[in-house]
């Protein structure tokens, strides 16, 4: 099958990263806001090595944390997008959405409206049966989020992230099924 490079939305274009997004991703990878709920900021080069990540991701599963821009106003403001969690949890393997924005930009729908482009992506595309999300419990942003989406939240499902430092050890774990999806 043929994924395609970049999905849109009414008013965002999901692409593959460019070279000069990097700056702009250092930028919010080093706001202590934006990485409140993450074991600490990155330096530039961590959060090179993130996009070096993700960039392998796409090459390996032809999908992955899409960079975010919005036309005419800003060319990257951070990524939302799909990705294979390389832990092992009582819900893997599976397919994880998840988002990081730049801090000026929350608060306008960007992460709900990329969100819903990229669960469309999943269940449509890639015929995925279902498609989880997680974070820790306070991080509410994020879960209003997933609520947006339409995900479901079991508190039986919440988890210890192997992963995770002790302080941010607890996650909470959002699903979305292709069944519900279909039905909406």
């Amino acid at each position: 099958m043929n994924k395609p490079q970049e999905l849109r939305t009414p008013r965002l274009l999901l692409r593959r990263w460019r070279l000069d997004d990097r700056p702009a991703f250092a930028k919010i990878n080093a706001d202590s806001r934006v990485m409140e709920h993450f074991p600490d900021v990155l330096t530039a080069a961590e959060s090179d090595a993130l996009a070096d990540r993700i960039e392998l991701h796409f090459e390996e599963h032809a999908f992955g944390p899409w960079a975010v821009e919005v036309p005419g106003v800003a060319p990257f403001v951070g990524f939302v997008g799909l990705s294979v969690p390389r832990f092992e949890a009582h819900f893997t393997p599976c397919v994880e959405i998840g988002w990081r924005l730049g801090r000026e930009h929350w608060g306008h729908g960007y992460a709900s409206e990329a969100a819903r482009a990229a669960l469309a992506f999943g269940f449509e595309a890639l015929a995925l049966q279902e498609i989880v999300a997680f974070t820790v419990p306070e991080n509410r942003r994020s879960r209003d989020v997933m609520h947006r989406i339409g995900m479901s939240h079991a508190p039986s499902d919440d988890f210890d992230h192997p992963e995770a430092p002790e302080r941010l050890k607890r996650h909470v774990l959002y699903r979305a099924t292709r069944t519900a999806y279909l039905v909406r």
